[in-house]
């Protein structure tokens, strides 16, 4: 075994150690530890037999700063640092962890001594040592590592206190792998397993297979002809590992939305209204976007929708835009990190993968969270929020700012019922010439004859069964090979060379090596030439001893699969070489009506296309709707109502992410427009964000979305209707034309399907029937096309803990099963997004008061409808009168406005969304730097006149404009005939003042008394 060296590096003591700083916070608000100081030390295991002096060298020369940090060479560097710490740990990554420091650790020591590393005998590890000082037992120093520093699931940790540190130090084998897994292709007879055997085989393999599904495999593997062709390629009867896993990848519900395109019947328990629907996928999501584009015609700014990795549409004469949000909820429950890293990066590869491939212009990032100051005992497997909070947080900065691409719009929503999973949905969006190589940009196909050529970072064991594992609820079972950890620095090498490859016409079809790895991409790609044949032991490993089928199903990152004609491999491989890009002939496409699959030179996988993609069973549902049952409450007027503003301010719903949208570069590669914070200090909330791509054009891209899933406890169809018409309203409010506006759908849903775990599946089903109802009925209305979409069904914590189903709940969230276990479901969530062109950014809006003396207008309607507000959630309360959508009256008010920006009628524009009129009318204003003074009698009001319901009712459509007095005139007649009222003007003094029609002030705060309740809690948390 080769010779293990240990070099040790850290920030001089005099100087400040910041990530130090950081871990004494956490420990001391996070764990409630009495801890005193925390110093760090960066540590690298080198594997090899490299001469002492290189070793030295490579220390000092290349890992160290020597500005501002020592290193050492075998010798503990902890006792050089003058520190008198009490307790030592360490965490470093298991073996076979992608470990992206250790990775260009070793690439450097390769430039070194000019020469590759023998990936048998060397290498570079990376691990972290904290130094901690404090009256700390071990008990708590393990409690530190396990809830704070490591993710057990992909770490381990060593803890040592200083007496037992100085005797002897830290000393562990570096993290190889030498477990190596027997290569040997495993078979079964399925004709002779009986069901239950079937169920057995399914879920011991995690292949998330149901028993129809199992049973339809079984019978296709006993078809007489199909027996005989295999003979052909000398495989038997029996089917093969490589072919099961293949097929659970394919048929999963993460890749193939089962209940999606399920056939549903409908019943409304209480009219009584029934219908059938095949498909809620086919009929409400394409089928209203098949019902716009018809309607638009000769219009139809749509070139490829649901067809692609993201939907594509025209953005000018000369440029496309693709869009696509993805989801990476389970890995992110697991490990916050990694989970959110590979979320960002791998739904990069989404729009890069579409068409011949684009440039990516901006990313867009919504989280949904426990709330982070959580107080309540967490259930096992589970982190906590806040440690989900900052995990997510930083992946997707790292995975964002180290691509090189802005991030210019997002959320985070809070909700208890995101314990058992967090929600993180990353999106990204980029740019295609209309052309490419004279064909148009958005069409691709691979061709028979043509190279499978994988691309990009080495395949392990990380994020084998992730799609399987994504299509189950997070449980005991939830396996650690399933999170992936993202490299950024090597996608973007490879973005690069493959973008270059594209004008270069050196490739037919490229797609991403998302879920399933090579089995998702090349099974996907097959099918545009008719077949292909894949070679299984070529594609290049991390590490060696995988077996034939984790080859094919790892999901390891920064990947893609193309097509590439044999006459131009040459240049292909060449280009790879030149721009440090790993490119790898692994198969070959072809027309046989076949996915074949090869290792060793012998077939052990042969699946017919036709049978592969759409030989999965269409599941039959049943769905019941019985509209749950909230009173409105009784709640007293308050006597102060500044009062309740400020609190409504703090709430975590409403209150400034400022702390975490300063973490992500919204600036890179110079095209920001509107940014996500904005006014006279760059710290109010934007609407929406407006970039321009192509800096010698003035036309450009609004990026904004809606989400409100409170009001799924109420009727998900109204949820669904809100956060179309939140998004459409964001994005109009900065000058994005509805009339060239596109939408994606993204569901998070708790388990909808009827069992024993989930006896109120038939509601949660009837649910997301409604939920696509609206997406169809809305996204008709206003005539704004989807284009793409995602799904995630399986949203749901399900742990057995043995507790008492008729006892109080100890974890405080979820709802105990008749068998002691515990389940705790997401609130059925979707995430509307849209884009939409912005024919002039230089007419671009935000949502701050700009000048003294301008005019307040209020567009829309405002009713009771206080019904999962924030006003009543802050009283405990979720009520009844849940905010409709009247989409006829705000379309034609949302084209009104769009026309009052372009002629520069409009100062400012702000939706009022989360905490109603009131929390709008402060963002307004201490964004602007400026007060604003309110007659709340003159605003468009039906109800029962409490100044409480207009001032926190969040009505939808409705949206605060201010107008230059000189255009008032001009404002009022382009408004004629919609609902619109001036309620107030913008004044000098910092304050907001809100009057009764008796001229009484109902509110009277300082800006900056109202800022401050805005911007304390994250910054507190």
């Amino acid at each position: 075994m080769s010779r293990v060296t240990r070099i040790e590096v850290a920030f001089k003591p005099e100087l400040r150690d910041a990530r130090g700083e950081k871990v004494a916070r956490r420990m001391r608000e996070f764990l409630g530890l009495q801890v005193e100081a925390v110093r760090t030390v960066r540590v690298y295991l080198v594997e090899g037999d490299f001469p002492q002096d290189l070793l030295e060298r490579y220390a000092y020369e290349t890992l160290c700063d020597p500005v501002i940090q020592r290193a050492s060479v075998n010798r503990p560097l902890a006792a050089e640092l003058n520190f008198p710490f009490d307790w030592v740990i360490e965490v470093g990554f298991r073996p076979g962890v992608t470990d992206n420091e250790g990775r260009v650790a070793a690439e450097a020591l390769a430039l070194l001594i000019e020469r590759t590393l023998d990936p048998q005998t060397e290498g570079v590890y990376s691990a972290m040592q904290y130094l901690l000082k404090g009256k700390i037992s071990r008990e708590e120093a393990e409690k530190t590592a396990r809830e704070l520093l490591a993710n057990e699931l992909i770490e381990r940790w060593w803890i040592l206190s200083r007496e037992e540190y100085e005797k002897g130090g830290l000393s562990y084998p570096a993290p190889r792998v030498t477990e190596f897994s027997d290569p040997t292709v495993e078979t079964w007879d399925l004709k002779v397993l009986s069901d239950d055997e079937l169920m057995r085989l399914s879920r011991e393999r995690l292949l998330a297979l149901s028993l129809s599904e199992m049973q339809t495999i079984r019978d296709f593997f006993s078809n007489p002809d199909f027996i005989a062709e295999r003979k052909k390629y000398g495989l038997g009867p029996e089917i093969t590992d490589v072919e099961l896993e293949s097929l659970a990848q394919t048929w999963s519900e993460h890749c193939k939305h089962k209940i999606f395109n399920a056939r549903i019947h409908y019943r409304d328990l209480e009219t009584g209204e029934e219908f059938t629907v095949d498909s809620i996928f086919k009929t409400y999501i394409r089928g209203s976007t098949e019902k716009i584009r018809e309607k638009l015609g000769p219009r139809d700014f749509c070139l490829s929708v649901f067809v692609d990795n993201a939907g594509v549409i025209k953005l000018n004469d000369h440029l496309a835009l693709a869009f696509k949000v993805e989801t990476h909820n389970s890995p992110s429950a697991l490990d916050p990190y990694g989970g959110a890293l590979t979320g960002i990066v791998g739904v990069n590869r989404d729009p890069f993968g579409t068409g011949k491939g684009a440039l990516l212009v901006f990313n867009t990032d919504i989280f949904c969270f426990a709330p982070p100051n959580w107080d309540k005992p967490l259930p096992p497997r589970l982190l906590h929020p806040r440690r989900i909070f900052e995990g997510v947080r930083e992946g997707v900065e790292h995975g964002g700012n180290q691509s090189g691409i802005p991030t210019v719009n997002g959320s985070i929503v809070f909700d208890p019922r995101y314990l058992g999973k967090p929600l993180v949905f990353c999106g990204t969006g980029g740019i295609l010439p209309l052309e490419v190589c004279g064909e148009p940009s958005w069409k691709k196909g691979a061709r028979p004859g043509d190279l499978v050529v994988m691309v990009g970072g080495r395949i392990g064991k990380d994020g084998i069964h992730g799609a399987t594992f994504s299509s189950e609820a997070l449980h005991e079972g939830s396996p650690a090979t399933a999170v992936q950890i993202g490299d950024p620095i090597t996608q973007k090498k490879m973005t690069d060379f493959l973008l270059k490859a594209r004008d270069e016409c050196l490739y037919t079809s490229i797609t991403d090596n998302g879920a399933g790895g090579l089995s998702s991409s090349v099974g996907e790609m097959a099918r545009e030439a008719g077949g292909a044949e894949l070679d299984l032991e070529k594609p290049p490993l991390k590490y060696p001893g995988l077996r034939p089928w984790e080859i094919l199903l790892s999901e390891s990152q920064e990947r893609m699969t193309v097509a590439v004609p044999p006459e131009k491999i040459d240049r292909f491989l060449e280009l790879a070489r030149k721009m440090d890009v790993e490119a790898t002939v692994v198969g070959r496409f072809t027309d046989s009506g076949y996915f074949h699959l090869k290792y060793q030179g012998k077939t052990v996988g042969l699946l017919p296309l036709k049978f592969l993609h759409e030989g999965v069973p269409q599941m039959e549902l049943q769905a019941e709707w019985q509209p749950p049952r909230h009173t409105e409450p009784d709640l007293p007027e308050p006597e102060d109502l500044g009062a309740v503003l400020k609190e409504m301010l703090s709430r975590l719903n409403v209150c400034s992410k400022e702390y975490v949208v300063r973490q992500y570069d919204h600036e890179v590669q110079g095209g920001s427009v509107v940014k996500p914070l904005t006014g006279v200090q760059d710290d109010g909330p934007s609407d929406a964000a407006v970039l321009r791509p192509d800096l010698s054009r003035q036309d450009g891209i609004a990026v904004a979305h809606g989400i409100c899933p409170k009001f799924s406890d109420i009727d998900t169809y109204w949820m669904a209707a809100n956060a179309i018409d939140e998004a459409i309203r964001n994005a109009v409010c900065v000058g994005g034309d509805i009339e060239h506006m596109a939408g994606l759908d993204n569901f998070c849903w708790c388990d909808p399907i009827e069992s024993e775990k989930t006896p109120d599946g038939r509601y949660k089903l009837a649910q997301l029937v409604r939920a696509t109802k609206a997406v169809h009925d809305f996204t008709v209305a206003y005539g704004v096309p989807c284009i793409s979409g995602k799904d995630s069904m399986k949203n749901d914590y399900l742990m057995a803990l043995g507790l008492d189903p008729k006892g109080d709940n100890p974890y405080g969230v979820g709802v105990i099963l008749p068998d002691g276990s515990l389940k705790i479901s997401v609130p059925p969530t979707l995430l509307f997004s849209i884009v939409a062109r912005v024919p002039d950014v230089t007419r671009a809006q935000t949502m701050d008061v700009k000048h003294a003396g301008d005019l307040l207008y209020i567009l829309g309607m405002t009713r009771d409808e206080l019904g999962g507000s924030e006003y009543y959630a802050s009283r405990g309360f979720v009520g009844s009168s849940v905010p409709r959508v009247n989409a006829e009256e705000a379309r034609e008010r949302y084209l009104r406005l769009r026309e009052a920006i372009y002629y520069g009628l409009v100062a400012s524009a702000h939706d009022a969304s989360d905490g109603g009129l009131a929390v709008a009318l402060a963002e307004k204003a201490f964004s602007g730097g400026l007060g604003l003074f309110v007659d709340l009698s003159a605003v468009p009001y039906e109800g029962s006149g409490r100044p409480d319901f207009i001032l926190f009712s969040e009505s939808a459509s409705r949206i605060l404009v201010t107008v230059p007095r000189e255009k008032q005139r001009d404002f009022e007649k382009l408004m004629e005939g919609t609902t619109y009222a001036q309620i107030g003007e913008v004044i000098a003094e910092p304050v907001l003042i809100v009057r009764d029609g008796l001229g009484r002030d109902l509110i009277r705060e300082s800006l900056s008394e109202l800022k401050a309740a805005w911007q304390t809690p994250l910054r507190e948390v």
